[in-house]
């Protein structure tokens, strides 16, 4: 199977160099200053789990450059960028091919398929700490590399997935084919999302939530909000994702800031409403308190 992965940054290209190294079929689309360094030197790859790697000949295009159909899509772009690369997967897929969001945001893969009726539009989300270190080099930290994913319903795709995780286990990437993918994802968003919440909040790293303190205190209460609102929305996440999500905390290194906390810094786009604002509008619409939550969001100039 070939495989495209669309946003070549910290997450996609980890996933699209792992596969490549491999031996798969692999074509990165990126833009900017990052696509002209990977067409130049190719990837350059500074991981924990694969060590130094250069992937010279990686492929890599625009989306105006890359024209075929693909088999596998990885959808690895900002939650923000959603509207606008539908048209590129209108152009790429077709009745066969599978097309895997890993967006931080719940519930992105039911938002995607809605904008593309007919396409294999499954959920999913990724367990990594990565991001572009330069031009062409993406940085990759810790042992976790985990990609889960997996329809909204039964499916005769599953021989599909199931080749999709041999090969994603080939490459040294962890793979599960979710029974229960709504609960599976919603479980990584009760992480990234106070991570990222708690972050921003108080201009931190993971090393502070790490230790004994006032923000180690704010992450768990968050972590407990949004599991509340994911079990008053009937979703199976259970209240021991608190201690889960902790020993996922204390597996980073200390320097970790969630990407929506490096955004906001820059001032520009972020992933701050799917993140943070939308866990206030879910608990409202579920009849749930989440006064962190509501604090962190009104710091930010949250509107309904």
């Amino acid at each position: 199977m070939d495989y495209v992965i669309l946003g070549a940054g910290g997450t996609g290209a980890c996933i699209g160099g792992f596969l490549a190294a491999a031996g798969k079929d692999v074509t990165l689309i990126a833009r900017g200053k990052h696509l002209q360094a990977l067409k130049e030197n190719g990837l350059i790859l500074h991981s924990d789990k694969k060590g130094e790697t250069h992937l010279p000949d990686i492929k890599v295009m625009s989306t105006e450059e890359y024209k075929s159909k693909a088999d596998v899509i990885f959808v690895s772009v900002k939650g923000y960028s959603i509207d606008e690369i539908v048209p590129f997967l209108k152009k790429v897929s077709d009745r066969h091919t599978i097309i895997i969001p890993i967006l931080n945001i719940f519930g992105t893969g039911k938002q995607l398929a809605e904008k593309l009726p007919g396409k294999n539009v499954l959920e999913g989300c990724i367990y990594i700490v990565a991001w572009v270190s330069a031009p062409g080099e993406v940085t990759q930290r810790s042992d976790i590399f985990r990609v889960v994913y997996g329809t909204r319903g039964e499916t005769a795709l599953r021989p599909k997935l199931e080749k999709i995780a041999a090969d994603l286990l080939a490459a040294g990437i962890a793979p599960v084919v979710s029974q229960n993918i709504a609960a599976d994802t919603y479980r990584k968003f009760t992480f990234v999302s106070p991570m990222a919440a708690a972050g921003a909040y108080y201009d931190i790293t993971a090393g502070k939530m790490q230790q004994d303190g006032v923000e180690r205190d704010t992450f768990i209460a968050l972590v407990d909000e949004a599991i509340k609102v994911g079990q008053a929305m009937g979703l199976e996440v259970d209240d021991g994702l608190r201690e889960k999500n902790l020993a996922i905390l204390a597996a980073l290194t200390s320097e970790t800031t969630a990407s929506m906390q490096k955004d906001l810094k820059k001032g520009g786009n972020s992933e701050i409403d799917g993140l943070v604002f939308e866990v206030v509008r879910m608990a409202e619409k579920v009849g749930i308190s989440v006064p962190w939550y509501s604090k962190i969001a009104e710091k930010f100039n949250f509107k309904k």
